[in-house]
């Protein structure tokens, strides 16, 4: 599984950083994902943070 996040979406409220940031983490004012798979054991926290995302700007992709 993969994570991105649509940087035109992105309102930088920093919620995913915080719930997974083994996956997400804040340029400047924009959520990023780290590139490539997401380790399985991070999995259920990256699904968190972009059911927590306020703006639907994360995908999490098989």
């Amino acid at each position: 599984m993969n994570a991105y996040v649509d940087p035109d979406l992105c309102i930088g409220c920093t919620q995913c950083a915080g719930l997974c940031p083994a996956v997400f983490h804040m340029e400047g004012v924009l959520a990023v994902a780290e590139p490539g798979p997401i380790p399985p054991e991070e999995v259920p926290q990256a699904v968190d943070a972009a059911n927590a995302c306020p703006v639907s700007a994360i995908r999490i992709e098989e």
